[in-house]
């Protein structure tokens, strides 16, 4: 197990881990009821934190995980981490699954649409018959007031949750996250596309293709017209700024701070 604490990568506190430590770290946070928020940052995750008060929240995640090849090259070139392997949302999420189903917590899924939450649930269902489902609730796909918030945490305490996975799209997720956080006294990961893949809902690269750091090509030539800008328009940004933070020309600023969790809310 590999887990290097946390390092600024654009001034986002990525932690240096690999996935047998953070399943490790989750599950505790689960077993012992604490308050625990997490995510797995590709580039586009990073990048996000470009925005001063999002930052600020991403910082505040006790677990902020390389999802992706050029997280983890951008933490080994910079810090010297010399992590091996990137730790995927739905990969994360799957040995969460197992090591829940192993242990008797109860899981809750939060996000995506009614028939990749049904479909998810069936295919981990075949996989681990023993594994208890909470519950599940789809994205509402609008602003959730502070009431509907504070209604929506009582109804995951209510069910026994132990862990939440959340699959909103980022940053929308890690927003949703950092707001409940404080409300739950259990594990929230934001899982990116994990409800897809792991639903059958959209394919999954291969293992080539992950290794050569070429998920995103993958993703834009499945979703062109809704990723198109994403990953054009960002890939090369994060390389260029990467490249001046590995140079010492620019050392970005890292926020910390609490975030309120008055007002509506993307869900």
């Amino acid at each position: 197990m590999r887990d290097l604490g946390k390092h600024n990568l654009l001034g986002v506190l990525v932690d240096a881990i690999d996935r047998e430590a953070a399943v490790r770290r989750i599950i505790d946070a689960a077993t012992t009821r604490k308050p625990f928020a997490v995510s797995a940052l590709a580039v586009h995750g990073v990048m996000t934190g470009r925005d001063p008060a999002h930052r600020q929240r991403l910082n505040r995640f006790e677990l902020l995980v390389p999802d992706g090849q050029p997280v983890r090259w951008g933490l080994n070139l910079l810090h010297r981490t010399r992590l091996r392997e990137t730790v995927r949302g739905s990969d994360l999420t799957l040995q969460l699954v197992e090591a829940a189903a192993d242990r008797g917590l109860p899981i809750f899924f939060y996000g995506s649409h009614v028939h990749v939450l049904d479909a998810l649930v069936a295919n981990l269902q075949r996989t681990y018959p023993q594994l208890q489902i909470a519950g599940m609730e789809s994205s509402k796909f609008r602003s959730i007031s502070f009431e509907e918030q504070q209604a929506l945490a009582a109804r995951i305490r209510d069910a026994g949750s132990r862990i939440v996975f959340v699959g909103l799209g980022c940053p929308r997720q890690e927003t949703f996250v950092s707001r409940l956080r404080d409300e739950l006294s259990l594990p929230l990961i934001a899982v990116g596309a994990a409800f897809d893949y792991l639903s059958g809902s959209l394919r999954e690269p291969p293992r080539a293709v992950q290794r050569a750091g070429l998920e995103w090509l993958w993703r834009l030539m499945l979703e062109p017209r809704r990723l198109w800008r994403r990953y054009v328009l960002l890939n090369p940004i994060y390389l260029s700024l990467l490249t001046l933070q590995a140079a010492h020309v620019w050392t970005p600023q890292i926020r910390v701070g609490r975030v309120s969790a008055s007002g509506d809310l993307e869900a």
